[in-house]
């Protein structure tokens, strides 16, 4: 038996009907818990469009596995959930964020002629790794990265969905995260080289 009594605010009990495939179940304590969740992950975020997506994937786990999981307390295991996907967002944004935060002070610390030749080469490079991604996904990766666009703009000027944006976004950062790593910690060697 799935009917539940609406003022029902036992999570337990929630939990135990929305295990055995209550929607309504899911749904009170969507709506219960929504709020509380997306503040904790716009805390950590500072992001709109990304906290709502963490809480999305948040609830959607959580239905999708609901006869696996067994939550004893939903606050707590939200809450832990909230720190886990942000922890991994933040890891994956790490990787980039840098080395274009890099690329964009270079210019101006190193005005000499060897730099200048060296930082020439070094964008060559960058521009040839780049050209290895799929032409779609490279055209995201220019966009969320060297021109500063939300993946939202990014989704709305394409015609795509945010999810498909966010996907490519994820490929080619796997795709291009060792080299470029491994790009910046030569030019970074050779032009601290230079300046001596």
């Amino acid at each position: 038996m799935n009917s539940i009594n609406p003022n029902l605010s036992n999570d337990a009990e929630l939990l135990q009907h929305m295990e055995q495939g209550s929607k309504h179940a899911f749904n009170v304590l969507y709506e219960k818990y929504w709020s509380q969740t997306y503040s904790n992950a716009y805390k950590r975020l500072k992001d709109d469009d990304q906290a709502k997506d963490v809480v999305q994937e948040i609830f959607t786990h959580i239905w999708l596995k609901k006869e696996t999981l067994h939550i004893d307390n939903l606050p707590a295991y939200l809450n832990i959930a909230v720190r886990n996907r942000v922890f991994k967002l933040i890891e994956k944004q790490k990787l980039i964020h840098p080395f274009f935060d890099t690329l964009e002070t270079m210019p101006a610390m190193y005005l000499q002629a060897d730099a200048n030749l060296l930082w020439k080469e070094f964008f060559r490079s960058y521009e040839a790794l780049l050209t290895t991604l799929p032409p779609q996904r490279q055209l995201i990766f220019r966009l969320r990265f060297q021109e500063d666009l939300p993946t939202k703009n990014i989704a709305t000027q394409l015609g795509l969905c945010r999810k498909t944006v966010q996907n490519q976004l994820g490929k080619a950062i796997e795709q291009l995260r060792i080299s470029l790593l491994q790009l910046l910690t030569v030019l970074i060697t050779l032009l601290s080289a230079t300046a001596n």
